[in-house]
């Protein structure tokens, strides 16, 4: 069985700055993966270089099988699109959205691929069956939106198209307890089939027992099993 997801001696940072420092992951088909840690340790930089999108980074990446990853500095982003056709969706925190445009115009967006955009009216209503506050609110820019509706099109969003690797980026922060529940709820009720989805989140008792693996990220490092008892989130 090949991995979704294998990453071998990353490093990844910004200008002069190392976030991540000689990783290794490793991500089945099917899995749900936590990654958790407290803000400024890593866990977004690692998506970021997942995604091709931090200033420089190093070491191995494969997506199923295809290398990714790049050896040195080529310009943030710019082979992000080129990723995300190989089957990479990114969930990021929830106000990383466009607020001008509408709720229905992110969802659009979603629909990256040739196949996604002409299957999109289909892929729409499977999101508003996750998220049905979002059913009457497809007209309204998402500027109007709570900070939970906000989630859920950012989420929406990456599920407009059949990803083979979802990144998910702190679906709870800043949300009410009660809404960062239904949101992860949302998230675990996708079916992978043969995919995997990355969650990075600081609240480890939100995640455990309710993924596979739940992994610390301390410094840029991964540190092994977690658990409420590590005192992290």
């Amino acid at each position: 069985m090949t991995e979704v997801l294998k990453i071998d001696g990353l490093s990844a940072g910004y200008g002069p700055l190392r976030v991540i420092h000689d990783l290794d992951l490793v991500i089945w088909p099917g899995e749900r993966l936590g990654i958790v840690g407290l803000n400024g340790h890593g866990k977004t930089t690692l998506i970021y270089a997942i995604a091709g999108l931090t200033g420089w980074q190093r070491g191995s990446i494969l997506l199923n099988g295809e290398q990714i990853g790049r050896t040195r500095s080529q310009g943030a982003g710019r082979y992000t699109h080129q990723i995300v056709r190989k089957g990479l969706a990114i969930m990021p925190q929830g106000d990383e959205i466009f607020t001008g445009l509408t709720v229905e115009e992110h969802l659009d967006s979603g629909a990256f691929t040739r196949e996604a955009w002409r299957d999109r009216k289909t892929r729409k209503e499977r999101v508003l069956d996750l998220f049905e506050p979002l059913r009457k609110l497809m007209k309204t820019p998402v500027g109007r939106l709570s900070g939970g509706e906000r989630r859920m099109v950012s989420i929406g969003r990456g599920l407009m198209t059949d990803a083979k690797l979802y990144l998910v980026d702190e679906p709870s922060l800043g949300l009410a307890p009660k809404l960062g529940q239904s949101v992860m709820e949302a998230l675990l009720a996708i079916d992978l089939e043969d995919s995997a989805m990355f969650i990075a989140e600081q609240n480890v008792a939100l995640l455990e027992g309710r993924v596979d693996r739940v992994i610390g990220m301390h410094a840029g490092k991964l540190k092994g099993e977690a658990s409420t008892t590590l005192g992290i989130g």
